[in-house]
């Protein structure tokens, strides 16, 4: 499965557990914003980059606006960055997760510039859940420190609200009337063949290790390249 991680835009639609969602102004979103940073109340440093404005409009995006809503579930993000450290997480702590390549940040890119996020559910070589997530949340952090500015977006089908729920396409290689969804967002000559496309040589049998993991340096990809992150 590829994803390109992508944003979200605001209109006026109708969700049946929200009911109407209202087209709001600059100002009214502002204030709304600034009414979650005031609930939240005073962070750590390490924290506080997680809680631009942009990232809370995100969140308050994916609750239809709803400041107590929003503030809940950013406090509860917030907690668990605390508990689970995933900036943290070093190479050796994954390594053996990754030895098959079942999950990689692609070497290229979609047509809108974003990153692409590949998972091989038939490459799993683990039994143990916790490390399995370990390595995911590593690929993800990795994937999202590579995204453009504001595009820090990565969602799970099955947990979003109805009306997100609806602009998410599931695409499939064999199937031609997804192909052209997949077209659009992708230059068919660096998409791996697996995934309809026609390069052959992008799908790494295994990851190689990065040199560092750290925001802002330069890791290795999955073909060994050096990308900045």
């Amino acid at each position: 499965m590829a994803s390109s991680l992508k944003n979200m835009s605001v209109g006026l639609k109708k969700s049946p557990s929200n009911g109407c969602e209202k087209g709001l102004t600059s100002e009214e979103e502002q204030t709304k914003i600034n009414e979650v940073r005031r609930l939240i109340g005073q962070l750590p440093d390490k924290l506080s980059v997680y809680c631009s404005d942009a990232c809370i409009a995100r969140y308050l995006r994916a609750r239809n606006w709803n400041v107590k809503k929003t503030t809940k579930m950013l406090k509860e993000s917030l907690k668990w960055r605390l508990e689970y450290k995933p900036e943290e997480i070093r190479w050796e702590d994954i390594a053996q997760e990754a030895e098959t390549g079942k999950i990689y940040r692609s070497t290229s890119i979609d047509k809108h510039g974003r990153t692409v996020l590949v998972m091989r559910p038939s490459r799993q070589n683990t039994k143990s859940t916790k490390g399995q997530i370990k390595y995911l949340v590593y690929c993800m952090e990795n994937a999202i420190l590579n995204l453009p500015p504001d595009q820090e977006q990565m969602v799970v089908k099955p947990f979003l609200e109805p009306k997100t729920y609806n602009k998410v396409k599931f695409v499939y290689a064999d199937d031609l009337n997804t192909k052209k969804i997949v077209e659009d967002l992708f230059d068919m000559d660096q998409l791996e063949s697996a995934f309809g496309g026609n390069d052959n040589m992008g799908s790494p049998s295994h990851q190689v290790e990065p040199e560092v993991v750290s925001s802002g340096e330069k890791v290795l990809a999955s073909d060994g390249s050096k990308h900045a992150i």
